[in-house]
Parts: structure tokens; sequence; C-alpha cells
């Protein structure tokens, strides 16, 4: 999660682009750069972009259309995005979630802060990596503890393992504390595993986790927090 490596795959995709219009202009294939020509945006083209290689996706304008609730989650992509081109996806997302550091760069991009950027989606999520999270829902935001993991192996893939367990929890209609918990243990139980996939917990052995970390955190007793984890 750090500049250097945004920078690295955002120049990678402008360098795949660089390469696939110098084969066509090679190969003179005149129709296709003409299309792609065309397809640059007027502002783009008063910054001296030639050409619009890559398809700009719809995805969100079709879920947004039709209703279809959805969480964006800009990740390695959000250097592709201006600060407008950042309000136009949140504006159409019921939820937003980034890293600290992601969170830092779309508040800059788009002069928003987090209150405000709140204000524009049912919850905004912003994971603090060993700190835990943020939601900011309903004019709240509702501090979500780390779940302490058995070992540290391998972060990879734990922001993923994360947001699992965050869409599981609104899947299901819980509130945003009991989402966040859930999504925490999830983190903490793929830090334990090397790879991105190579976890596979019970659902037995999530909910020993979950129980015993919010036992830890407000002091209940496991068989009240079982009951609210099944219900």
């Amino acid at each position: 999660d750090s500049p250097e490596l945004y920078k690295v795959i955002s120049n990678g995709k402008r360098f795949f682009a660089y390469e696939i219009i110098k084969r066509l202009e090679k190969s003179n294939n005149q129709i296709l750069l003409q299309r792609l020509e065309s397809g640059v945006r007027a502002k783009e083209s008063q910054k001296g972009k030639l050409h619009q290689v890559f398809k700009e996706s719809y995805d969100a304008k079709e879920c947004f259309d039709a209703g279809i609730p959805f969480l964006f989650d800009p990740g390695q992509g959000l250097p592709m995005f201006n600060g407008k081109e950042l309000l136009h996806f949140i504006e159409m997302a019921t939820y937003l979630a980034v890293n600290d550091y992601e969170s830092q760069v779309i508040q800059d991009k788009t002069g928003l802060n987090l209150a405000q950027l709140a204000e524009k989606v049912e919850a905004l999520i912003v994971t603090l990596g060993g700190q835990g999270s943020h939601i900011y829902a309903g004019g709240q935001r509702f501090e979500i503890p780390c779940v302490k993991a058995d070992k540290i192996v391998d972060p990879t893939g734990c922001g993923d393992a994360y947001r699992a367990g965050l869409l599981y929890g609104i899947a299901n209609g819980w509130d945003w504390p009991t989402c966040g918990r859930l999504a925490s243990t999830m983190g903490a139980i793929k830090i334990a595993s090397r790879g991105g996939q190579n976890h596979k917990p019970t659902r037995e052995e999530i909910e020993t986790i979950y129980t015993q970390a919010l036992v830890n955190e407000v002091g209940l007793n496991e068989t009240n927090v079982a009951e609210k984890l099944t219900n």
C-alpha cells in the first residue's frame, strides 16, 4: 500500500497502451487507430492524449441505473481516476471501502474530507491495518478494533478477507459494528496463512475467533455473543 506501487501499476498500463499503438501504426491499421482517436475526451485531448486504448467501465452505471447496491473499492486502480471521476463513482456507489492511504489520496483528489465523503454513501469503510478500522455511517463513526491473529504470516489478501466479512454482514442485514467485527475476524484469520486464498476456516472456527474477540472487547459472556452471531 505505497505510492510507489501505485505508480508502477499506472505506468505499466500506460506503457502497455503505448505498445498497442506502436504495433497498430506499424501495421498501418488506420481504421482501428481512428476509432481509438475518436474515444479521447476533449479535456484529455487538450492535455495531449491521442488515443483511448482501454475501454471505460460502465458496470457501476449499470448497477446504479438498475438500483443494485454496490461497494466501490478502487484499490490499486485508484491512480487511474481524477477527482471528478472518483466523485462520479462514489455518488453512484452504496458503500465506499478504502485503506488509510487510499482515503488520503481520495481526499486530496476530490477536496472532500472523510465526513463529506461519508455523506455521499450509506457507509464509508476505512481500514487501518493493525489499528483496526473505522466505519462512517448514519452520521456516526464506528471504531472497529483489530482482532488479534494467532500468528503473522502473510498480509496478502487481508483487505479482501476483510471485505468478504463486511459484505457477508451487509447481505445479512447486520448492524455496522457487527459487520466490522466479522470483517476484522476474517482479516485476522487470513494473515495467519501464506498466500491470498489458502486459508479455509470452518464456520465454527470463525465463530470461535469472533466470539473471543468480542468477549475481549466488551466483556460479554460467550453464550450471548454466540447467539448474536448466529442470529
